[in-house]
Order: C-alpha cells, then structure tokens, then sequence
C-alpha cells in the first residue's frame, strides 16, 4: 500500500503515518520525490484494516499497490530513481556506458584498456575479481588481488568501478573496493546474496538471469529494495532459448516492458547477449535505440589471448569508433552522451 501525502505535510505528520505503521508490524519505505512524499507500507495490508490512514493529516490519498514487486514498482514511484555514482548519474538524460575486460588479468593490460575506454566516453570500469565459469578448470578470476587491481584502475583513471559478488562472504571485502556491486545472471534468485547486498547498501547492477521472467527479475530487485537499498541498475544480457546463432537470444522487448513496470534504470549488456564482437556494436546501438539508460560492453586490448570471453570483447579502436556511432543514436531519441 502507497500513502501519497500533500504536498504541505510537515515532517511531525509524516513521523506519525510512519509510528503508526510501524506499530502494525509493517515495514515502512519512503520516497521523496520532486512533487510528492509517498510512504509504502509493505507486508500483510489486512493489518492496516482497523488504521483509517485516509483521515491522517498530511495525507493526500491511500491506494493498493498491485504488483507482486512493491518498491520497485512504477506504482510507488512515479519518477525515475537517479542513482549518483561518485558523480556519474545513472536514469537520467544523459546516457552511461560501463566498459572493460571480462576479467581482471594483470596490471599493465587493466590500466591501459581503463584508460582507452575512458577516452573513448565510458564512465565506468568493469572487470571481474571473482568469475562465475561453466567449468571448474577455467580461469576463476585473481580473486582478492584483482580487486586491488581495479582500486588501482580507479586511482589512475578516475574511473569508479564495478564487480561481479558470488559470495555473501566476501560482500563487506567487495564493498571496501568497488562503488558497484553486481549481481550475475547466475545468482539472480540467489536470495541470499541479494538480501545482503541490500543491507549492504552499495548500488548494485543486478543481471537478468538465464532464463527468467521479467515478473522474475523484477521480483530479485525486489530482496534488494527490501532492505532499504533502492540503488539498483537492472541489466538486461541475453537469454536462454533454442537458437544457437548466438551464444543467448538479447531481449530488447525488456528494456521498454521494463521502463514501464518499475521506476529503476536499464543496461543493456550486448556482449553476454551474443557472445561475438562483430554482433556487439548493432546490438547496442539497438539498445539505446530502444530507451536503454546505458550499456555494459566487453572491451580487451588483446581478446586473442584473454583468459576469459575473449570472442565477445572488443578492441579499444572498435570500441572508439562504436561510441561514435552511439552519440548519434543517442541523439536521435534526445538522450545526451
């Protein structure tokens, strides 16, 4: 349930809605927005049956939310949530692009494909610490000593920087490191990773997974929102399906579907989508096309040799020329870049 205030209610009457929602067992979130304050009750409406909130003072109207995802709803919040990422502004205007190698490999190779895609227009790096690999025997990441890597990346470049956390153990390890945490489509219903990023309070980029339903995503950043952290970027990268042209089928439908259903921003990732670097650079353009707030894209100064996805990454130079063509697609749908 949503309780919209007026405009002129005063901080003691919104501390009384709140005492007095609390009092019923219910979790109490609230949103301030440009024009209106809205308090969501969360949990078993029937318990508010015996509170008349509609003849608070403050109170403008009180109405159901219907959708299962409550926080994360476009119900609760009319606007788009704007999440600051050390000055980086995500759901805004102006589009953002995450860029950088699958995996964290050495040094030399992060710092220098940190700093092309810097000049090239990407506003954050990305490179994995800890990978989540089909098979064991694959390179599982540098671990600890990739996350240093990538504070090093950030202090060279000025670049905040984002990593994938499999862990619930190595949350409070990730979020001395990173300024974003992301969740991977393998562990999007992992609930307890998601409740402790919550608590966490970091933003967190949540991936779509292998073959869920939007209901599905949406209801994952729901554990997130739960508790209390509603800086979550939700990523659409690819799903499962029969065709096998491509390493997952990228459902651009998402992104519109998404920005109807729920106030949060939307990524793109075409790079997991397709799995090859000749696809990325349509696909994304498609994306922005399509009303994407950014995009996440593999870049590798050398994919002949990376220890991880090297096939879907792109060179520095196609990713430069790619952020060309994307400044002019974004202006065709007024987004600025």
């Amino acid at each position: 349930m949503i309780i919209v205030l007026k405009r002129e209610a005063a901080q003691s009457e919104i501390d009384h809605i709140v005492e007095k929602i609390k009092s019923t067992g219910l979790a109490v979130h609230i949103s301030k927005g440009k024009e209106r304050t809205i308090i969501g009750a969360i949990g078993d409406e029937g318990l508010l049956s015996n509170l008349p909130l509609e003849t608070f003072p403050g109170v403008e109207s009180v109405m159901p939310i219907m959708k299962p995802y409550k926080l994360v709803s476009r119900e609760f919040r009319k606007e788009g949530t704007v999440i600051d990422i050390s000055g980086v502004r995500i759901g805004e205007a102006e589009l953002q692009v995450i860029a950088g190698p699958c995996s964290v490999e050495n040094r030399d190779l992060l710092i220098d494909t940190a700093k092309k895609v810097k000049a090239a227009g990407a506003k954050i790096l990305r490179g994995g610490a800890f990978k989540p690999r089909t098979s064991p025997y694959d390179f599982q990441g540098l671990g600890p000593e990739g996350l240093k890597l990538l504070a090093e990346a950030r202090k060279e470049t000025g670049l905040p920087i984002i990593s994938e956390l499999m862990d619930p153990r190595d949350t409070e390890l990730m979020c001395d490191y990173v300024d974003i945490i992301q969740i991977g489509a393998r562990n999007m219903q992992n609930f307890r990773l998601l409740t402790e990023v919550g608590k966490a309070g970091k933003p967190v980029l949540l991936k779509r997974g292998l073959s869920a339903t939007i209901k599905e995503f949406l209801m994952s950043a729901e554990y997130i929102a739960a508790q209390g952290n509603a800086n979550i970027i939700l990523c659409e990268r690819g799903m499962r399906t029969f065709e096998t042209a491509t390493r997952n089928t990228l459902d651009l439908s998402a992104v519109p579907v998404l920005k109807e259903e729920t106030h949060l921003p939307v990524f793109v990732d075409p790079s997991h989508a397709v799995g090859r670097w000749a696809l990325v650079a349509p696909l994304a353009l498609a994306a922005v096309a399509v009303g994407a707030d950014g995009l996440m894209i593999e870049v590798h100064s050398d994919p002949e040799n990376a220890l991880c996805d090297g096939a879907q990454s792109l060179k520095p130079a196609k990713f430069a020329s790619l952020m060309q063509e994307v400044r002019k697609v974004a202006a065709a749908v007024g987004r600025t870049f």
